[in-house]
């Protein structure tokens, strides 16, 4: 497959090819003269957090391979951009998939900050627009809209979690640290709707650090009774990293969301065992659809799929179910925006239903991470802590899909 260098600054586009599994589902007879289906996908490829679009983007090119490269039958052509985690290249090029390759519809980003730049270009094109992981609560409530849905989550959701799960593990006083962007600040907003201690120490830090050695002395000397963190990819790497390097592992509980997967554990190893976390999903999730999809993942790409990957999956499987509906057809928005919200297909989550802003309903566990026999590190559910969850903010959302 081809890979993404972190100097290329054009649009990459892909030929799926063909099913290399035989596992093809059964599509829809298409008229002869339809067009491929123009598919544009921006994740993040470059930098330290380059593993959480790499893993989106292989799990969607699995499930792609799996229906011979066709999407409710049709054939698609993918375009694959890079958005350097930089709000304003990705705005640059976004506009190159709307204008110049005229995409049918967008899947991304994995970044809630530049889900904030390309979200209202895209709606205003009059595309679709489907997250596979980014899902701030800015979207969530009463700017909800029903051309955009979330595989993922509502971010709050996943740090309520480890809310309850302070809570109930009678910590009484809690320090936080956390990227200074929106995902950070929902992260403690979801922690404080469920943590009734006291948050003993707020710390935001740029989205481009990897040293955190002054913070840790702060922690340290804060003496709280647990940290609880949200730090996705190469931040989350050299935070576990250096919290054990500094001797706190045992000392101060570790919770977190997001800081510990399959993405990051291949360099965090020993210093992510014995740490707490919580998601939506695991490749330890037991039913039929998810053991076949973790097989599958680790014999093409080497590697244990993370929550990213499974997400990549559920996004082109959840497209390949609403063009089914359509007859592959994209033209009318609402018609395609009403088929995807009905999600008829088999997420590898297992409970999966949109809720009425487009967030999903769905379950969320305590996870911790493990060392397999054959050496390799993955999350395990330790217990189910919410089911079939909403968000907090659909309440607010009035954005029906047409029918």
């Amino acid at each position: 497959m081809s890979q993404i260098t972190e100097h290329m600054l054009r649009t990459i586009r892909y030929s799926v090819f063909a099913a290399i599994l035989g596992l093809a589902g059964c599509d829809v007879v298409l008229a002869a003269n339809q067009t491929k289906l123009r598919l544009g996908m921006m994740v993040t490829l470059s930098g330290s957090s380059s593993v959480l679009g790499t893993q989106t983007r292989d799990g969607f090119q699995l499930a792609l391979n799996q229906l011979g490269g066709r999407l409710g039958g049709r054939e698609v052509e993918l375009f694959l951009v890079d958005d350097e985690l930089k709000p304003d290249i990705a705005v640059q090029r976004l506009q190159g998939l709307l204008a110049r390759d005229q995409v049918d519809l967008v899947v991304g980003p994995i970044f809630s900050n530049i889900l904030q730049a390309i979200h209202k270009p895209v709606i205003d094109s009059g595309r679709i627009l489907i997250s596979p992981n980014a899902g701030p609560s800015v979207y969530a409530g009463a700017q909800c809209s029903p051309y955009f849905s979330v595989v993922s989550y509502q971010n709050d959701q996943a740090h309520e979690v480890m809310g309850r799960y302070a809570e109930s593990g009678n910590y009484r006083r809690v320090a936080v640290i956390m990227p200074n962007y929106q995902a950070g600040k929902d992260a403690v907003a979801g922690f404080r709707r469920a943590f009734r201690g006291e948050i003993s120490d707020e710390i935001y830090v740029p989205m481009t650090q990897l040293d955190f050695s002054a913070e840790l002395a702060r922690i340290a000397a804060n003496k709280p009774d647990a940290v609880f963190t949200f730090m996705p990819g190469g931040m989350g790497v050299a935070l576990v990293r250096q919290y054990a390097q500094a001797g706190l592992a045992s000392r101060i509980p570790f919770l977190s969301t997001f800081t510990f997967d399959e993405a990051t554990l291949p360099a965090q190893q020993e210093a992510a065992l014995g740490l707490t976390g919580s998601t939506s999903w695991s490749p330890s999730l037991d039913n039929p659809a998810n053991k076949a999809f973790v097989k599958a993942f680790e014999a093409v790409y080497n590697s244990i799929p993370s929550a990213y990957a499974m997400q990549g999956y559920d996004t082109a499987m959840l497209i390949h179910s609403a063009l089914q509906q359509t007859a592959g057809e994209t033209a009318n928005r609402d018609q395609l925006a009403a088929a995807i919200r009905k999600a008829a297909f088999t997420s590898l989550r297992g409970s999966f239903r949109f809720n009425i802003n487009g967030y999903p309903i769905q379950d969320f566990y305590q996870v911790r991470a493990i060392k397999r026999p054959d050496g390799k590190f993955q999350t395990e559910i330790v217990d189910k802590i919410l089911t079939d969850y909403a968000d907090s903010y659909a309440k607010d959302c009035r954005a029906l899909v047409p029918q």
